[in-house]
């Protein structure tokens, strides 16, 4: 495979449960993520799409078809490979930020530092580095509850981005923020992403982010139903042969 792509699925299937109580969460899907684009994946609750960027992630272990990451299939991938796999090159933004209350808002970002046993005191210069660059140097030394939405937000993406990884992960990453806040974020995604061996997935339901995406994937009932890009549909697929399964988000 040509690294090229940070992401490929070919025919990748999530089932969870057996029997008459399954649930198909994901039924056939190709995907690929090219490097230097921020792309999107986009649906309604439950079509599928936090599940994707589990699989995608390594998170949850697809129940069928294949999943390249960088190059590197996931299913040869297990326990502590998979982990430092994930470590190095999988940089993850969660909706609710998920930062630690205990600790301050460079030691959060220093943490994928700490979990590679670099130095607690040279992890947290890294993160007071990376968060000058944010431009939230003077609230380097605050706790989340003394940070507001968007400059937890910034915390969350110095996270991210402090062991430069390649992939970069965000669900719902401007759901909590008011328009202003989230321009500012996606312009960081925008800088992060425009690189030859970096790509940003964004799963969101914020239309007005949009104009950052270099591709948006629209989702339905598990499948990957169209595609498009700056100038409209790039690609309409087949509608999916309904099936009776639940939806899962």
């Amino acid at each position: 495979m040509s690294t090229e792509y940070a992401v490929r699925c070919r025919t990748v299937e999530k089932v969870f449960g057996a029997g008459d109580t399954a649930v198909r969460a994901l039924r056939g899907v190709d995907w690929d993520v090219p490097l230097g684009e921020i792309s999107m994946l986009v649906g309604q609750s439950g079509c599928g799409k936090t599940t994707l960027l589990s699989v995608i992630t390594g998170l949850l272990e697809a129940s069928g078809g294949t999943v390249e990451i960088l190059g590197q299939a996931l299913h040869d991938l297990r326990g502590e490979r998979a982990n430092r796999f994930r470590l190095q090159n999988i940089g993850f933004i969660f909706q609710q930020f998920n930062l630690l209350p205990a600790l301050t808002a460079a030691e959060n970002a220093a943490v994928p530092l700490l979990a590679a046993n670099m130095p607690r005191r040279a992890a947290t210069e890294r993160g007071r580095e990376l968060l000058q660059k944010l431009g939230l140097g003077l609230r380097a030394d605050a706790r989340p509850v003394e940070l507001s939405g968007g400059q937890q937000q910034r915390v969350a993406i110095a996270r991210a981005l402090i062991n430069q990884p390649r992939l970069i992960v965000c669900d719902e990453p401007t759901a909590n923020l008011d328009a202003e806040s989230g321009h500012a974020v996606m312009e960081l995604f925008r800088a992060v992403a425009v690189s030859p061996d970096r790509a940003v997935v964004i799963v969101t339901h914020d239309n007005r982010i949009f104009e950052f995406a270099h591709s948006i994937t629209y989702m339905e009932d598990g499948h990957i139903v169209r595609r498009a890009n700056g100038n409209g549909f790039a690609d309409t697929l087949p509608a999916p042969v309904p099936d009776p399964a639940h939806r899962t988000s």
